[in-house]
């Protein structure tokens, strides 16, 4: 176990999320508490020194500009929507420069994004929000992405965001104090437990669509691994071995919807992910999404969202 006070570093940037970064400061904040022992201290810095506004609209003082750090062994970077709108030149050599002083270096939320960016994440695990992982996975092909909560992997550390930083800080707590002090502060929180980092990030299909049938499941599940190139109606009946007719009144019944519009729905919130999240073309995204051009995922888009998908890009806002 380590002993002494241990500066962490937290970079925020423009529209991040609040809930993620409380929840990284609280659990340290109660671990001071309850050892009776400044364990941890931190600051906040952004590129400035100016104040930031999270994507609530709330706004926090910082301790000072990325130049002006000294001497934090742990720097986590903090963002959420419209990352890729922030991620300065400044910023990017900044944190390459603390990689090359061989900063343990965290990305919280799409923090994850700035870090790649860099090229600090090559040979490494991560994670980070579900909603953001089909565009790092298109940007960084050769990433191990996964979808945990969170990952420790050597010098780096990745959160999905959330309540699963807290989890990240729990795990980090635990190695360097032990799990007894993990354990008081995940009760001060009021966290039943300090979760697994292969604690799903998001419900199973059948609590997030609230259906039982066990072949609707099955059916939804095969459609989100088959995005790129869609399986007609039939074949999906056939992976699930029912009939087209039944496949069709299953859904109609429980969702609301035939299987193709649904199957439409589901290739729509991929491609809005990656036009999010990614720098790539409306026509790659229509390909990565299964739409044959852009007129075909246009039309869909439009008629789905309101708007043209060339539009409704956020890093572009």
């Amino acid at each position: 176990m380590d002993t002494g006070t241990r500066e962490i570093g937290f970079l925020l940037i423009p529209e991040f999320s609040m809930m993620a970064f409380f929840a990284a400061i609280e659990p340290l904040r109660i671990a001071n508490r309850c050892s009776g022992e400044t364990l941890y201290s931190w600051s906040i810095w952004s590129q400035d020194g100016k104040p930031v506004a999270a994507s609530n609209g709330m706004t926090l003082l910082t301790d000072g500009a990325i130049g002006d750090q000294v001497g934090a062994p742990t720097v986590f970077v903090c963002s959420s929507f419209n990352h890729e709108s922030h991620a300065s030149a400044a910023i990017l050599q900044w944190l390459k420069r603390l990689a090359g002083q061989g900063v343990v270096l965290g990305g919280i939320d799409t923090g994850a994004f700035l870090l790649a960016r860099a090229g600090l994440l090559e040979g490494y695990t991560i994670t980070l929000h579900w909603e953001s992982i089909p565009g790092f996975r298109e940007l960084y092909p050769g990433i191990d992405t996964t979808t945990e909560l969170y990952e420790i992997d050597r010098r780096r550390l990745t959160s999905s965001g959330g309540t699963a930083t807290m989890d990240l800080m729990l795990r980090f707590i635990a190695e360097e104090h032990g799990t007894g002090l993990a354990t008081a502060v995940s009760e001060q929180l009021i966290h039943q437990r300090v979760r697994s980092k292969s604690d799903h990030q998001r419900m199973n299909v059948a609590a997030r669509l609230d259906v039982h049938n066990p072949t609707l499941v099955r059916a939804v599940e095969f459609m989100g691994r088959n995005i790129e190139t869609p399986v007609a109606v039939g074949g999906i009946a056939e992976h699930c071995d029912i009939s087209q007719r039944q496949l069709e009144r299953l859904f109609a019944e429980q969702l609301g919807a035939g299987p193709n519009a649904y199957y439409v729905r589901l290739r729509l919130e991929h491609a809005r992910e990656l036009l999010h999240d990614t720098d790539r073309s409306v026509l790659e995204v229509a390909l990565a999404c299964g739409f044959g051009s852009c007129a075909s995922l246009s039309r869909a888009y439009r008629r789905h969202y309101g708007i043209p998908p060339s539009r409704d890009r956020k890093w572009t806002a």
